[in-house]
């Protein structure tokens, strides 16, 4: 599942709130989720964790994590 599938089924602000805990701007996280700009290995780490794995670091970073 893609960020942007995952927000999608998710309440208004969430991305806001996820972006606060992530410790990113909202702007930089709008971007990641449009696939603008690529998230560091880390961050892929914490966007997993915080999704409850349902968007997993590998569809984030296939070149670091693929299966």
């Amino acid at each position: 599942m893609t960020l942007e599938e995952f927000f999608r089924k998710q309440p208004r602000g969430s991305k806001a709130d996820m972006a606060s805990q992530l410790g990113i701007s909202r702007t930089w996280f709008s971007l990641i989720i449009a696939g603008r700009v690529t998230p560091s290995a880390a961050l892929c780490v914490l966007i997993e964790k915080a999704t409850k794995r349902k968007v997993k670091r590998s569809e984030l970073r296939s070149d670091l994590f693929g299966e």
